[in-house]
C-alpha cells in the first residue's frame, strides 16, 4: 500500500443524530481516516473485522480551521463533509384535526 493511500482521511462536522433531543456537541470537526483495507467475516466467530487500525481513530477539533491545520502540519491529504442542513417542520398539533 502506498504512503498517499494511507494518509487519506475525511474531516466531518458532527450533526445531531436520532437518539438526541438537544444539540450538544454538535459543532466539533472530527477528523477520520478512510479505511485502507476492506472488512471481512472472521472465519471463526463472524464478526467483521480487517487489519487497518487507524479506521478506530477520530480526532476532533474545535474549529474547521484546526482540523485543517493538523491535517496539512502531518501531511494528511483530506476533503471536507459538511453536516447535513437541518429542516424544520413547523406543525401544531391541530393540524391533526384538519
Amino acid at each position: 500500500m502506498t504512503q498517499s493511500a494511507m494518509n487519506q482521511a475525511r474531516i466531518v462536522q458532527k450533526a445531531k443524530n436520532a437518539m438526541q433531543s438537544g444539540r450538544y456537541g454538535t459543532g466539533k470537526w472530527v477528523l477520520e481516516f478512510e479505511p485502507t483495507d476492506a472488512q471481512r467475516a472472521d472465519p471463526l466467530m463472524g464478526w467483521a473485522g480487517s487489519s487497518d487500525t487507524r479506521r478506530q481513530l477520530t480526532l476532533a477539533f474545535p474549529t474547521l480551521e484546526a482540523a485543517k491545520a493538523y491535517a496539512d502540519k502531518n501531511g494528511i491529504a483530506y476533503h471536507v463533509v459538511p453536516a447535513a442542513e437541518r429542516v424544520l417542520k413547523l406543525q401544531a398539533y391541530a393540524d391533526n384535526f384538519r
